[in-house]
């Protein structure tokens, strides 16, 4: 039996429908952990047992339909999209707010286009954490009436979405405020629950796969999973550390543009060359804020990068939908599109590929 968080509108962009499910279990453990008169440590304990209920484990399923049709075994789909908010964001976002908890803060900021406002907004209600949410002012996100739903104040700031993430620091600092950004001062902790995904895929697959496609926005993800294969890999876990291939929208992202360039280290894109469409807008930025280490977690695999069309995410996102069963977020699709197409190049041998989809549709 499950509880719909109320009080939620159905209307989205990016995941839908909006209305996270969580379980009866989760909503009674979140009254212990809102009650500050019990110990710390038994809420920390509450709230550490609501993450193990609700986020991550999520489903691995093999592709055989799009194997055979485009000839290549065994690809393996990733899908982010059963975390409660839709997409794989949750996991940081619990992570954040378990963190918030443990170290006694009483307010959670960050700035977001969309679906990291979501989850936050829902780990922080569920914490009881008061949430701050900064979203660029020409910014239209429909996931704003599931973030007030969950009691999230929300700031609209000048600016894209970089700036949004500068105003949303500058207030954590002068208001003492835990600050959830990516790049920031609790980056680490983002970058480890990604860490999390090699672990759920190794469970499954018992070593690590040849190639893990990735779609890249700040690159927190990326560098995620890698560092988690490459933790299994020296505790002797695993017999390699898979190849990563990055994957976003064509020439909009800082990550493939520096590691096409053949850059040390991650350089921003020019603000003017950024067009957002609906379809890529979950993907694009001038300055991915864990840029470095994406590239670092690239340039170490002998990873590959690859530039994503509008059209070319739709016609996968359709592909998934009638051969796989799967409402995969266009955005997200970008990963599989960069592994066929090198696999369209190049010819992959038969061995195991993973694919990251990061969000229902």
């Amino acid at each position: 039996m499950s509880n719909t968080t109320p009080g939620i509108d159905p209307l989205l962009d990016g995941v839908s429908p909006l209305q996270e499910s969580i379980s009866s279990e989760s909503l009674e453990l979140s009254q212990y952990v809102r009650n500050s008169q019990h110990a710390l440590i038994d809420r920390i304990d509450a709230y550490t047992d609501i993450i193990n209920i609700e986020v991550g484990d999520t489903s691995l399923i093999r592709a055989r339909n799009i194997e055979r049709e485009f000839d290549l075994k065994q690809i393996w789909l990733k899908f982010e999209g059963s975390n409660p908010s839709g997409t794989q964001k949750d996991r940081i976002a619990f992570a954040q707010c378990l963190d918030a908890l443990r170290r006694e803060y009483d307010t959670i900021t960050l700035a977001t286009c969309g679906n990291y406002g979501a989850a936050i907004s829902l780990a922080a209600n569920l914490a009881g954490l008061r949430c701050i949410v900064c979203i660029p002012e020409t910014y239209h996100t429909e996931r704003v009436h599931e973030m007030q739903a969950q009691g999230a104040q929300i700031l609209r700031t000048p600016g894209k979405y970089e700036d949004a993430v500068w105003y949303s620091r500058k207030l954590a600092e002068e208001e003492s405020y835990y600050d959830a950004n990516p790049g920031g001062n609790n980056s680490s902790i983002q970058i480890m629950a990604y860490a999390e995904i090699a672990n759920e895929l190794y469970d499954l697959l018992r070593d690590a796969p040849k190639i893990v496609a990735v779609p890249v926005s700040n690159g927190t993800l990326l560098a995620g999973i890698y560092r988690g294969f490459a933790s299994l890999y020296k505790r002797g876990k695993t017999s390699r550390i898979p190849r990563f291939i990055a994957a976003s929208s064509y020439k909009k992202n800082p990550i493939i543009y520096s590691f096409k360039k053949g850059f040390e280290t991650c350089v921003n894109i020019e603000e003017d060359k950024i067009k957002e469409s609906r379809i890529n807008e979950p993907l694009i930025n001038w300055h991915s804020f864990d840029g470095n280490e994406a590239l670092w977690a690239l340039q170490q695999s002998q990873g590959e990068a690859f530039d994503i069309s509008d059209q070319k995410m739709m016609q996968y996102s359709r592909q998934l939908k009638q051969k796989e069963g799967l409402h995969v977020l266009p955005a997200s699709t970008v990963g599989l599109a960069a592994l066929l197409d090198r696999h369209k190049q190049h010819r992959l041998e038969g061995d195991r590929y993973v694919v990251i989809l990061t969000g229902r549709h």
